[in-house]
């Protein structure tokens, strides 16, 4: 039994590997750039737009536009995947607790207001998901404390 013998020279596919790096990082470059191009889109910063307006007539203070945009782009993002599943919603209220972690966390009764934020995101981007997850929200045990 015979093997091929290998005929090119170690300079040779040297040569090969550095030109295919090059061009790896090329695309990975050129690939970063039309995704956060495409991000912002017109529709992207008039609904940042509208969030804006809801969170200051919440009398919250908002993130810059454009920050607004390349979070939650023109669908809402991660909280308009689906806010009213259990795994969201355990997201949500794991961070209604008293900052402790293991075994001293404990879950808190929270200013009423903890929530504008993430109602006025719901309301902006995936409207039809508003009216159960203000049922939860209502469901909460809050306070009016802190200057709310």
């Amino acid at each position: 039994m015979r093997t091929h013998q290998e005929s090119s020279t170690k300079r040779s596919r040297s040569i090969v590997y550095i030109v295919a790096m090059v061009l790896l990082v090329v695309f990975a470059v050129v690939a970063l750039l039309n995704f956060r191009t495409a991000r912002e889109t017109q529709q992207s910063l008039a609904k940042a737009d509208q969030l804006i307006a809801e969170i200051e007539s919440a009398g919250g203070t908002a993130p810059s536009r454009e920050q607004i945009a390349r979070v939650l782009g023109d669908d809402g993002g991660a909280v308009c995947a689906n806010p009213n599943d259990a795994l969201s919603r355990a997201t949500f209220l794991s961070q209604l607790t008293n900052g402790a972690t293991g075994p001293g966390m404990r879950p808190v009764i929270v200013n009423a207001r903890i929530a504008v934020g993430e109602l006025a995101i719901i309301k902006v981007y995936c409207p039809d998901q508003l009216a159960e997850f203000q049922e939860f929200i209502d469901d909460l045990k809050t306070s009016n404390t802190g200057g709310a």
